[in-house]
């Protein structure tokens, strides 16, 4: 898939307040400082679509991002950062499980997860909710360019290691990615565009939208 146009549409904390247009959503969250801004920018070819902040927490808002007018990709806040107080994060946890859970448009969650360090037990319990939650999705390492190939397969095992332990019968989908030198592009965008397909193909509320 080739990104022609990528639009920035809304943000808001509301998951009833989000676009009406019945097109295909694809979420990205993960923990504050996993570099989810840096990797929407590096897919989308565009180097300030997200923005991008040395400090963690920055996006506490649900993002509405439009590609190729058929598409939508939406920034999520990020989970588990120490400095945002409780309420906050009460309120962020609320807005973010009513999207999940009541989204009608999402068919794809990415959930991102920092491959520079070993399986984190934050990561494993929101995979573990968005399992129990039966909410599609797949996982995007970042940062693979600051650790060797050996570290990265060595984590990534670590972490299906834990998923199986906690009652998964398979890991997830996966894709090794880095925004500095932007791997893993094609393969995320390849994988998008087919699901994209599979929705317009079988869903024609989703294909009279477009």
């Amino acid at each position: 898939m080739k990104i022609n146009t990528a639009e920035f549409i809304v943000s808001n904390s509301d998951a009833s307040k989000c676009p009406k247009d019945f097109l295909p959503e694809y979420a990205f969250i993960g923990r504050s400082n996993v570099g989810k801004s840096s990797l929407i920018n590096m897919i989308t070819n565009h180097k300030n679509l997200a923005k991008t902040s040395g400090r963690p927490g920055k996006t506490q808002l649900i993002n509405h991002f439009k590609i190729n007018n058929n598409w939508f990709l939406v920034d999520l806040p990020g989970y588990g950062y120490a400095k945002v107080s409780k309420k906050t994060k009460s309120i962020f946890q609320q807005f973010i499980t009513d999207y999940f859970e009541n989204r009608e448009q999402l068919v794809c969650a990415f959930v991102l997860i920092d491959i520079r360090h070993e399986a984190q037990k934050i990561d494993i319990e929101f995979m573990s909710y968005m399992g129990e939650s039966e909410i599609p999705f797949c996982i995007i390492f970042t940062k693979a360019d600051k650790i060797s190939k050996v570290k990265v397969d060595s984590h990534i095992a670590a972490y299906r290691k834990q998923m199986y332990a906690n009652n998964w019968a398979e890991m997830p989908q996966y894709f090794v990615t880095s925004s500095t030198e932007s791997i893993g592009k094609e393969e995320l965008l390849t994988y998008i565009d087919e699901v994209n397909q599979e929705v317009f193909k079988s869903n024609s509320g989703f294909l009279d939208s477009i």
